[in-house]
């Protein structure tokens, strides 16, 4: 890796459409998400962190467990944590509730930080997709300012940083369905990973 980086795993959401449930131990192919996730992140990252406001669910993971520092929940609470108590320049965020996020794509938006990017994000037909991103320590500022005006929208502070877009075109070059992006919401689109990953078993791991 050129410029060290640090990955996130934001695990501070309500999970009020799946009953309560933490989406993060939710299994698909037999195999807890967040379990799954530290096996796509495993040699990739000088270290990870996971963002949760619940520590002691997290203990058994060989990671650095830290919690939101604004009390507003939002998936731009947790980037700002990351980027806080990471020890690497930039972090590469994801949520824990995507059983598919490649190692490819991964190592494809890796490959673009210099240090002249401050957010590094993928975009796809259905637009940009923060929560497969890259960030740098320079995004704290704006965040900070955006936060204390109580407003969580990710993208609201991009104007302020200087952003790289991957192309979809360069995004299926990694991950051709890109199923990184999918992520579990509700009973029904825990039914459909199912499916997906039922449908995948012949043609061998996500890489």
């Amino acid at each position: 890796m050129r410029y060290p980086c640090s990955g996130v795993i934001l695990s501070g959401g309500l999970n009020s459409r799946m009953g309560g449930q933490n989406k993060a131990f939710l299994s698909v192919g037999h195999q807890r998400i967040l379990d799954r996730l530290f096996n796509t992140f495993d040699g990739l990252f000088e270290e990870v962190l996971l963002v949760t406001n619940d520590p002691l669910q997290y203990l058994s993971w060989d990671a650095l467990i830290v919690s939101d520092l604004f009390p507003v929940r939002s998936s731009l609470t947790g980037i700002h944590s990351g980027l806080f108590h990471a020890s690497a320049p930039h972090i590469f965020v994801t949520a824990c509730d995507t059983p598919f996020l490649s190692r490819s794509l991964i190592k494809r938006l890796l490959e673009e930080i210099e240090p002249k990017w401050d957010v590094i994000i993928p975009v796809t037909e259905e637009g940009r997709q923060p929560l497969c991103a890259i960030y740098s320590k320079r995004c704290m500022k704006p965040i900070d300012h955006q936060l204390e005006n109580q407003d969580p929208k990710i993208i609201r502070f991009f104007p302020k940083v200087k952003v790289k877009e991957v192309s979809d075109a360069q995004i299926r070059a990694a991950d051709p369905d890109l199923l990184s992006f999918f992520n579990i919401n509700t009973p029904d689109d825990l039914a459909i990973a199912e499916r997906i990953f039922a449908e995948s078993i012949s043609g061998g791991d996500r890489s």
